[in-house]
């Protein structure tokens, strides 16, 4: 029967109303919260390792508060212990890779608390050098697991209205593991073995973060996958992942949010039988996503992030700051701006939408680059410039590399192959970690500070291109919705 212009009017705003309705009952940030916290707390046990350690190995190199006797550590053992955890973190990645989709993301995470754990503890109590350089690899195979299965986890059990806010925030959870390491270390420094007080920290924290996903439910849409890969029935799944549902949601969610997302999920995993193939990865949206994804994580390190902190504690004492002359004073400072800025990203991601933020931040971070390219080169006198500088570099990489690259990865990726494809990036982004970090120093002694800042502006300009080219907007979009936006 034809509808006349009246009818069709009136059944439109009774649709737009429906949704309206189905979308004010979609999450409640009271339930959201637990889902995404026990996760974020894999970011902070990662952040704590990078502030714990500069702390740490102060401690254990002093003769007077190493509690050792073998505290005299060459440069080659400093870096060990220094970047132990990344090669470790490295290793964790290849992990995920193979065993990431069998485990489920619940259950990948719950691992990677038990690395953190017995990592913890292993350089706690290690009685020679060997054994804790072995418990800084251990440590780093909870790294790697962990910052591959939480973004993995949040993405697939948050509402898609929050999001981004809510992996944005596990950025920020970095950030405030990095203050508490960078806090934990400046109070122990002094302490006679204070440096295994550092690192025992992380372990009751890493059972928080087991217990609490334990207690989780395992995130609905790898239920269903499970399903489509004939492990298990599709009604049992289907049933258990409407139950994960609702407790994601909280108690009295609408049963039409239920069903809503479970049709969705069913209708993107259609033509998913079987384990997806290596090539797969590499084919159609699958590698359009994985291009946007490894190049984020791959422009996040070599624009020269670690490098330009390197130099934080310098830029702070040339300007006279009391608190340059204690490096983990200054590394408070700057972890204070680091909070400060990504807060603000969690606060506008879902509103102004990643690419925004992206392209502002990342011209942030190239003028930042330039002008310590200058400062460097002409005008080593003007140290306010310089102290200008970093900052600007600072809050410009955590309004956009910093936060928003783990929030994209988490996002693109098809769900057929979203596992394996992450697990790339991640490996890339802590390879990429370790060239920039080790090929720091004879750069900058083959070619100057000041080149090797314009060398990073220069490929921070390709960055930019690269995000205004190649980087969708996913604001709003659920990932099923991305997965077909990036399938055309």
């Amino acid at each position: 029967m034809a509808v006349n212009g009246d009818d069709a009017y009136v059944q439109l705003i009774d649709q737009q109303e429906s949704q309206e309705k189905l979308r004010s009952h979609t999450y409640r940030w009271s339930a959201a919260i637990l889902p995404f916290l026990f996760p974020a707390i894999g970011g902070f046990l990662y952040g704590y390792d990078i502030g714990a350690t500069s702390g740490a190995s102060l401690s254990l190199e002093s003769s007077s508060t190493s509690g050792t006797d073998w505290y005299n550590l060459s440069s080659v053992q400093t870096g060990l212990v220094e970047s132990g955890s990344l090669y470790g973190a490295l290793i964790g990645s290849i992990l995920a890779f193979t065993v990431a989709d069998y485990l489920g993301r619940r259950r990948e995470l719950v691992v990677a608390a038990s690395f953190y754990f017995l990592g913890a503890l292993i350089q706690a109590v290690a009685p020679i050098f060997g054994v804790l350089v072995l418990g800084r690899l251990v440590y780093g195979l909870g790294i790697g697991m962990a910052m591959h299965g939480a973004p993995m986890y949040i993405a697939e059990t948050c509402p898609g209205e929050i999001r981004g806010t809510l992996i944005s925030m596990k950025e920020a959870f970095i950030v405030l593991g990095m203050l508490l390491g960078y806090l934990v270390g400046y109070l122990a420094v002094d302490t006679v073995g204070g440096w295994r007080i550092v690192y025992s920290v992380a372990g009751p924290i890493a059972l928080i973060m087991a217990a609490g996903m334990w207690w989780l439910p395992s995130s609905p849409r790898w239920l269903l996958l499970c399903a489509c890969k004939g492990r298990g029935t599709m009604d049992l799944a289907e049933e258990r992942a409407a139950a994960a549902i609702r407790r994601l949601r909280g108690t009295g969610v609408h049963e039409q949010v239920v069903s809503h997302q479970l049709q969705e999920t069913r209708q993107s995993l259609e033509q998913v039988q079987n384990e997806a193939s290596f090539s797969e990865i590499f084919e159609g949206g699958s590698l359009k996503a994985l291009v946007i994804g490894c190049g984020l994580v791959l422009f996040q390190q070599i624009t020269g992030q670690p490098s330009v902190l390197y130099y934080a504690a310098a830029i702070f004492q040339s300007a006279g700051f009391a608190a340059a002359s204690d490096a983990t004073r200054a590394s408070v400072l700057l972890g204070f701006v680091k909070v400060v800025m990504t807060l603000f990203a969690v606060w506008k991601v879902d509103k102004l939408g990643r690419r925004p933020l992206l392209i502002t931040g990342v011209t942030g971070l190239v003028l930042a680059l330039f002008l310590l390219t200058v400062y460097y080169a002409f005008v080593q006198s003007f140290s306010a410039l310089a102290v200008i500088a970093l900052l600007l570099y600072v809050s410009s990489y955590q309004v956009s590399f910093g936060p928003i690259s783990w929030l994209m990865v988490s996002e693109i990726f098809p769900l057929r192959t979203r596992g394996r494809a992450l697990s790339i990036a991640v490996l890339l982004n802590f390879a990429a970690n370790a060239v920039v970090t080790f090929a720091f120093s004879p750069l900058e002694a083959a070619i100057g500070t000041a080149a090797t800042f314009l060398v990073f502006g220069i490929i921070g300009i390709f960055a930019l291109v690269f995000v205004i080219i190649k980087v969708p907007e996913t604001k709003g979009l659920s990932l099923e919705e991305i997965e077909e936006k990036l399938s055309r």
